[in-house]
């Protein structure tokens, strides 16, 4: 159910953002007798899927990318794109009986007695018992200060603002990160572009499919997938880039090539970490993102770095906030299509008890 902007109103709780983990959210708090309020910056909820590359390929099949009860339409072996994602997880919200409202965004969060005061852009406040941050970290992209990035005279952006290869064509670009963006992103540039992955470490492939089946396959019957962040980290000590084989040929091919992280700009040139120089048009820093809750930033809720004070998505600070699509909130899958609702299923019971308390203590 879809509504244009907010009032000044009340509710038990308030979703900041309708991404796949605000609807995971959403439903599991409905199902749990909460009334939950969904409010979305953009002008349909389908997350920040529309806004991403226009190549954007899942590097999970379609029946590892859907919501309980909902599979992904098309070949369950298929492997979705952009645009069908983001009309995937819109068909999800409109399946939903809750209130979603578009086109709002949050600007602050403040305590109101035992609740919250959630305030948007266009001046409206809403009440609330509890509050679940679900506004993912796509408008949050982090951007490394480089050595001599103040005199370099080329372009330096991040991956959140490319959308296609097309008007880099012919030039010289320089691709910052390991990860699967990089790789992905690196890899198209190539084709029409002198592209080069600049990287600290040699970057590590991992086989699509092993044994016939899609590496998500052995992710699930293995339970790799549900191994909390610090049993991940004692497993893989670098980043793994999922690969058919096509993206290491054309590395081994030089379509990109691969060096080691540049020391310097300066000027039009790169200065590589052997002293030679090359002119550069474009740096394009595909270094990841930061969780975007910059509306949290007065409630005391985040640390010194802007990030959330929590434990497995419940907040340490205040009673009744919890988060939903948190990088490795509880496990390796949490912030994907196929993971947060297990998260959902874990905050939303704790959130669900304070509004009951909230409610017995106004009473």
């Amino acid at each position: 159910m879809l509504t244009g902007m907010a009032s000044t109103s009340s509710t038990s709780v308030i979703i900041i953002g309708a991404g796949q983990s605000g609807l995971a959210a959403a439903r599991t708090a409905a199902d749990s007798g909460l009334t939950p309020v969904v409010l979305e910056s953009s002008d349909r909820p389908a997350g920040s899927w529309p806004q991403y590359y226009e190549s954007l390929k899942l590097f999970s099949p379609a029946q590892y990318s859907s919501f309980p009860g909902t599979p992904f339409p098309g070949d369950p072996d298929g492997y979705p794109v952009r645009d069908q994602v983001a009309s995937y997880i819109e068909r999800y919200a409109n399946t939903l009986d809750v209130e979603i409202r578009t086109n709002t965004r949050v600007t602050a969060v403040e305590t109101a007695g035992e609740g919250f005061a959630v305030h948007t852009e266009h001046g409206d406040t809403l009440s609330a018992a509890g509050v679940v941050a679900a506004s993912g970290s796509f408008s949050n992209p982090y951007r490394p200060q480089l050595p001599g990035q103040e005199r370099f005279t080329g372009e330096v952006l991040h991956v959140a603002d490319y959308r296609s290869p097309d008007r880099y064509a012919g030039k010289r670009v320089i691709v910052v990160g390991a990860g699967n963006s990089a790789i992905q992103v690196g890899y198209e540039l190539g084709q029409v572009a002198s592209t080069t992955l600049a990287t600290r470490a040699p970057i590590t492939f991992t086989p699509q499919r092993k044994l016939g089946k899609d590496l998500h396959y052995w992710l699930k019957v293995t339970k790799l997938d549900l191994l909390p962040p610090a049993w991940l980290a004692r497993l893989f000590h670098t980043t793994l880039v999922i690969d058919t084989g096509r993206y290491q040929s054309a590395v081994e091919a030089g379509r990109p090539d691969r060096r080691p992280m540049f020391s310097a700009l300066d000027g039009s040139d790169v200065i590589w970490s052997d002293g030679t120089r090359e002119p550069v048009d474009t740096i394009l820093l595909a270094t990841g993102y930061r969780p975007s809750l910059g509306y949290l930033a007065g409630l005391g809720a985040l640390d010194a770095d802007g990030m959330p004070r929590h434990e497995s998505g419940i907040s340490t600070t205040h009673p009744g906030l919890v988060y939903l699509g948190l990088e490795f909130q509880r496990s390796f899958s949490s912030n994907t299509l196929r993971g947060v609702h297990r998260d959902a299923e874990f905050v939303i019971p704790p959130l669900a008890a304070h509004v009951s308390k909230a409610a017995t203590t106004i009473a």
